[in-house]
């Protein structure tokens, strides 16, 4: 696999301080190692009403000069909502991505099933008045109605996504696909080949799988883009330690990811992992997360992945 950043790390929502410019992003990928970047598909960085073809343009060609591939975009939709208006809203916002993505030669659009968004107070965002209000406005559905809607809006963005030759990576994401299951029940109802799979390591370790190796095996023919995240520090000796203060990791990587990389490497995947810095972040000392912590886990982050590929890389290689 490949290793690349997701432009969410540097959005300015999880750590006080500024966001970073794309082609900020860009450099920082270039300096930390990384082979490319997913964008994010919001403000500052990738909604698409800020990038007009010339505008793709530009970072297409920033990307390409510092020898980094923009590998996907990632859309924050919702086609869960009761709501017709806000399900519409939502189709004429993916179907501007899918046009983004081709403009930026990016080969993949990362969707949710449903999404219920964050909200921002004093600087940083928190999900959970946006999750209270995605709960309450589908209190008079059922959990098959809201299924229904969602791959309603996923058929309809999988006809664009065929147009501009673009393919739709859905992701084993709540509130809607809550497990590998989920994600590839809805892959086959929504029965289109421009839809495949995002299955993240991360997140199936925390909805219960058992055998990631199992798992990473089912999507064979379908995993076009996964992910990884968490917090990282440098020990003593050198090496890096994943997911060091991460409150929602019950598991660390050290428990799953050999597994999941050798199960990627039997379906013969070989695209990107993205690393996203992209949860709640306590103080350090008192002091809250800035831009510098970004920074160093984005670079640990990479080093971390670089040495658990290599590692199954050559465990692969013993006979």
């Amino acid at each position: 696999m490949k290793i690349g950043l997701y432009s969410i790390t540097y959005l300015g929502l999880w750590y006080h301080g500024p966001a970073l410019t794309m082609e900020e992003v860009i450099g920082r990928a270039k300096r930390f190692g990384y082979e490319g970047v997913e964008i994010d598909g919001k403000r500052p960085h990738g909604n698409p009403v800020d990038l007009p073809r010339t505008r793709c343009a530009e970072l297409r060609h920033r990307a390409h000069d510092a020898g980094i591939d923009i590998y996907a975009v990632a859309a924050n939709n919702d086609f869960g909502s009761p709501i017709p208006e806000h399900r519409d809203s939502q189709l004429l916002y993916v179907r501007d991505l899918i046009r983004m993505a081709a403009d930026l030669g990016a080969p993949v659009l990362r969707m949710f099933a449903a999404w219920p968004g964050v909200t921002i107070g004093d600087g940083t965002a928190t999900y959970l008045t946006a999750r209270r209000l995605w709960r309450e406005a589908q209190q008079g559905s059922t959990a098959d109605d809201t299924w229904a809607r969602c791959r309603d809006g996923l058929v309809e963005a999988a006809r664009w996504a065929a147009e501009y030759g673009v393919t739709l990576a859905l992701q084993n994401h709540p509130p809607v696909t809550n497990s590998p299951d989920d994600m590839l029940r809805m892959i086959r109802e929504v029965d289109s080949p421009a839809v495949k799979a995002c299955l993240d390591a991360p997140l199936a370790a925390r909805q219960g799988i058992r055998s990631m190796l199992e798992t990473a095996r089912s999507v064979h023919g379908l995993q076009v883009l996964t992910h990884f995240g968490g917090e990282y520090e440098r020990r003593s000796d050198g090496s890096v330690l994943g997911n060091v203060r991460n409150p929602d990791e019950t598991l660390t990587p050290e428990h799953y990811y050999a597994a999941f990389a050798q199960g990627m490497r039997d379906i013969g995947y070989d695209g990107f992992t993205g690393y996203e810095l992209c949860h709640p972040l306590p103080p350090i000392d008192g002091t809250p997360a800035d831009l510098a912590f970004a920074d160093l886990n984005a670079q640990l982050a990479a080093e971390y992945m670089r040495a658990i590929e290599s590692e199954t890389s050559l465990s692969a290689r013993q006979p």
